[in-house]
């Protein structure tokens, strides 16, 4: 049930009878190698030969991992993700922004009207748009403050204070990033809204 397959057996047989060997049951049947020897294999020299080509190895591993890094960022896979967006408590923040309508996504539409209507009609109109373009930034900031606490609430008894730490920056980023741009994507739809 537990025992070694035949073709490990066969080479371990042959490999014992080339070395001159008794071949023993249960047994490694090959010398132990020396300590040299194992050094020798790993040795690598400090400074390579060839600069150029290690500056290229460098930096298709740096592309691969940033492909990697890219792909998780689309697909939400845990593992891969960059340090700051890791966590059971960021993955919470995460869920729990994209499941609501917040007040700081719509800042960025609001602020290009703005922008434009200040340009086509610079009159008393600007000045109404602009006061009003104040007061959605403040309700946005409002918005996402007491959302941070809501959620602070929800996670305190569950995680530490050092888990928690920069969790409200994180928050208040996410809830002024439109939905369609925010990274990592949305996993859930409006309305999921996880559980602690």
């Amino acid at each position: 049930m537990f025992g070694r397959k035949k073709e490990t057996l066969q080479e371990d047989v042959t490999s014992a009878a080339e070395q001159n060997h008794p071949y023993r049951e249960g047994a490694k049947n090959r010398p132990t190698p020396k300590r040299k020897e194992r050094e020798a294999a790993r040795k690598r020299p400090l400074v390579v030969d060839d600069r150029k080509a290690a500056k290229q190895r460098a930096r298709e591993e740096r592309r691969k991992q940033a492909a990697i890094q890219h792909q998780a960022m689309l697909s939400g896979d845990e593992k891969h993700l960059p340090p700051r967006d890791r966590g059971p408590v960021r993955r919470f923040i995460r869920d729990y922004v994209d499941a609501r309508w917040n007040v700081g996504e719509w800042l960025l539409p609001i602020m290009l009207v703005t922008l434009i209507v200040s340009y086509v009609r610079p009159n008393q109109w600007t000045l109404l748009v602009t006061f009003g373009l104040y007061l959605i930034v403040l309700a946005a900031i409002v918005d996402s403050v007491l959302v941070w606490r809501r959620m602070k609430k929800m996670l305190s008894g569950k995680y530490s204070a050092a888990d928690l730490s920069g969790g409200g920056f994180y928050t208040f980023m996410r809830t002024f990033q439109l939905r369609r741009w925010r990274m990592p994507r949305p996993q859930v739809q409006r309305g999921e809204f996880p559980t602690a």
